[in-house]
C-alpha cells in the first residue's frame, strides 16, 4: 500500500496542479478502501453463515432454517456491498447534487434488497409449511390455495413500504399520498362491499377450514356435491349429476353446511321398509340385519341397527340403519340392499303390503 501511495505521488510531482490531484487520489482511495472493507467483510459474513450457520441449523429437526439461510445469504451479500458502495460515495466531497444522485439512487437499491430479503424469508418460510404440511410433518392450520393470496399480499405491503420509505427519504411530503391512498380505499370499499364481502367470507373459510378441496357436503338446500375449487370470491362444487356449482363465499359461511367426509368419511345410510301386520318381528329383523352382514361395503362398526319404528296405516314401519365408508358409494349399496330385502323377503315369505282403500257405495243414498 505504501508503495502504490509513493508511486501516486511520484506520478503527481511531474504534473501540474499535484497538490489537487494529490487530493482526490486520497479520497479516491479512502473510498476504495471503504468498499475493499465491505467486501471483505461480505464474504467473511458469508463463509461464516456458511460453515457456522449450516452446522447450527443441522442440530434442528426440521430443514427451515437450512433452506433460509441458501435464500438469505446472496442477499447479506449484496446488502454489505451495495452499503459501502453507498458509504463510499457520501465520503466524497462531491457536489452535493452529484452526491444526491448516486447516494439516492443506492438508497434505492437499499431499500429493493431489505424489501427482497423479507420476501424471500417470508416465501421460504411459506413453501416450507406447504412441503411439511402435505408430507403430513406438521398440522395444517391455513389451506394452501391462501398461500398464493399471501404471497400477494405481502408483496404488495412491501412495495407500498418501500415507496413511502424512499419518499420520506427525499423529503417528499408522504402524508398526502397516504391519505389519498385512504380515501381511495373508502370510495372502492362502499363500491364493491359485496366482492368484499365474499372476499373477506373466502378469508374465513380457509382459516376457518371446514371443508377442503375434495370433500363431499351437504348444502342447506339439501343438494350434495364435490368441492373443487376455493377461491377468493366463490367457491366451485360438482354435483352428483356432474354440473358445477358456483356460490359466492358470503352465502356459504351464512348458511348450514354438512360436511359428509370430515372428521370422517363415514356416512349413514337409512332404508325405511313396511312388513305386514302379521310378520315377527323379530325374525324381520334377524334378515335385515343378516342382509347388512352379507354385503361388504356395510361396516361392522358402526354395527348395523334395525328399529320397529312405527305403526303404519297398513304396515309395520322398520328402520335399517346401516354405515359406509365410501359417501360416493352410498346410492349404490343402497341399491343393493333394497335389491336383496325384495328378494330375501320374497323368498321368507314376509308380506311387504301396500295401501289399502275401501269404497261403500250406497245405493239408496239421495244426493242433494
Amino acid at each position: 500500500m505504501n508503495r502504490f501511495i509513493g508511486f501516486i505521488q511520484g506520478i503527481l510531482q511531474t504534473q501540474p496542479g499535484d497538490a489537487f490531484l494529490l487530493f482526490w487520489a486520497k479520497e479516491i482511495l479512502g473510498m476504495l478502501l471503504i468498499i475493499a472493507l465491505f467486501w471483505l467483510l461480505s464474504n467473511l459474513l458469508v463463509a461464516m453463515l456458511n460453515k457456522w450457520g449450516k452446522r447450527l441449523a443441522s442440530f434442528t429437526a426440521t430443514d427451515l432454517d437450512d433452506r433460509i439461510l441458501q435464500r438469505v445469504i446472496p442477499h447479506v451479500s449484496r446488502l454489505l456491498l451495495t452499503l459501502g458502495v453507498y458509504l463510499a460515495i457520501r465520503s466524497l466531497p462531491l457536489n452535493e447534487k452529484v452526491v444526491m444522485v448516486f447516494s439516492g439512487s443506492l438508497y434505492i437499491v437499499l431499500v429493493v434488497i431489505v424489501c427482497s430479503l423479507i420476501y424471500h424469508l417470508l416465501d421460504e418460510f411459506m413453501q416450507w409449511y406447504v412441503t411439511d404440511s402435505k408430507d403430513g410433518n406438521i398440522p395444517v392450520v391455513v389451506s394452501k390455495q391462501m398461500v398464493s393470496i399471501a404471497e400477494k399480499i405481502i408483496s404488495l405491503f412491501l412495495i407500498g413500504t418501500a415507496l413511502i420509505v424512499i419518499l420520506k427519504h427525499f423529503n417528499y411530503d408522504i402524508f398526502s399520498l397516504v391519505t389519498a391512498l385512504g380515501i381511495g380505499s373508502l370510495a372502492i370499499g362502499l363500491a364493491a362491499k359485496d366482492t368484499l364481502a365474499h372476499m373477506i367470507s373466502g378469508f374465513t373459510l380457509m382459516l376457518d377450514r371446514p371443508f377442503q378441496i375434495g370433500d363431499r357436503i351437504k348444502l342447506a338446500n339439501d343438494k350434495v356435491g364435490d368441492v373443487i375449487d376455493i377461491g377468493l370470491r366463490s367457491t366451485k362444487i360438482q354435483g352428483l349429476d356432474t354440473t358445477v356449482m358456483i356460490i359466492p363465499n358470503s352465502d356459504l359461511c351464512n348458511s348450514t353446511v354438512i360436511n359428509l367426509v370430515r372428521p370422517t368419511s363415514v356416512i349413514q345410510g337409512r332404508i325405511t321398509v313396511g312388513v305386514g301386520y302379521g310378520s315377527d318381528v323379530d325374525h324381520v329383523k334377524e334378515v335385515l340385519l343378516e342382509l347388512a352382514t352379507s354385503n361388504g361395503e356395510v361396516l361392522d362398526e358402526p354395527a348395523p341397527l334395525v328399529l320397529f319404528n312405527s305403526f303404519g296405516e297398513c304396515a309395520l314401519n322398520m328402520l335399517f340403519l346401516f354405515w359406509v365408508n365410501d359417501p360416493s358409494r352410498m346410492g349404490e349399496v343402497t341399491d343393493q340392499l333394497n335389491c336383496s330385502i325384495l328378494k330375501r323377503f320374497r323368498e321368507e315369505k314376509i308380506e311387504i303390503p301396500f295401501p289399502v282403500r275401501t269404497v261403500q257405495l250406497l245405493s239408496n243414498q239421495t244426493f242433494t
